[in-house]
């Protein structure tokens, strides 16, 4: 939901000025956003709590909390769990981005960057947050599998499974799209919401993952030579 008066919320944390002015300026004179600027992590998570935020841009460099804590502290509050979280930093090496990213943020851009980029990424990020139709029921029930996406809650066979975030929206992408072949490009744009960030064996990895943590309903995540996965109905 959008943030007062329809207009888009963004939370900037960012302890330089100068950095943090040309974003509110790039994102604000558009007309539909309101910018509001943290200094620091532990500002950060007291501003995103007071009030209702659609997105945040967050640096890793912060004083008090750094960024990647703020991150996971996000993450673990009702308010905040799903609030898209871009980070913004000057740390480029792939291990940093995939600490990033795995720590739950959902777009990472790296400084210098350039305005018309960031404004780009965050429509992007936003758009994948608003769902085009009405799709499939938010729990599937399947021969080994129940999965309620809503609530957050995997069982196999009646066992609680726990699955990191980016298993968990592997999945729920997969289920959502059962019977169709999905790409690695695919899903990388959908789960990870970047394309040349990280190689598609990353794809591989997670679903190996994936596999192994749903035991025998990891047989249902189906591999297509040469085109990519896809979720399939159970035979019982």
């Amino acid at each position: 939901m959008p943030g007062a008066n329809n207009k888009t919320r963004v939370l900037v944390v960012e302890d330089e000025k100068d950095i943090s002015g040309l974003i509110k300026h790039t994102l604000e004179r558009s007309g539909d956003t309101i910018v509001d600027i943290a200094a620091s992590g532990d500002q950060a998570l007291k501003l995103a709590s007071e009030q209702q935020v659609d997105l945040i841009i967050l640096d890793l460099n912060l004083p008090v909390l750094g960024g990647l804590e703020v991150c996971r502290l996000l993450r673990t509050r009702p308010a905040t769990a799903k609030t898209p979280i871009i980070m913004l930093t000057a740390r480029s090496s792939e291990s940093d981005r995939v600490v990033g990213l795995d720590a739950g943020a959902d777009d990472y851009v790296t400084k210098p960057f350039s305005p018309r980029e960031l404004s780009a990424r965050v429509r992007a990020v936003l758009r994948r947050g608003r769902p085009d139709d009405v799709g499939p029921p938010p729990i599937y029930r399947g021969e080994h599998l129940v999965a309620d996406f809503d609530v957050v809650s995997i069982a196999v066979d009646g066992v609680s499974v726990r699955l990191t975030r980016r298993e968990f929206e592997l999945l729920r992408h997969l289920v959502e799209n059962r019977n169709r072949v999905l790409s690695r490009d695919r899903l990388l744009e959908r789960v990870w919401g970047y394309d040349r960030m990280v190689e598609t064996r990353s794809v591989d990895v997670h679903v190996g993952r994936l596999r192994g943590k749903l035991g025998a309903a990891g047989k249902q995540i189906e591999t297509v030579v040469g085109l990519g996965y896809r979720f399939i109905e159970a035979e019982k």
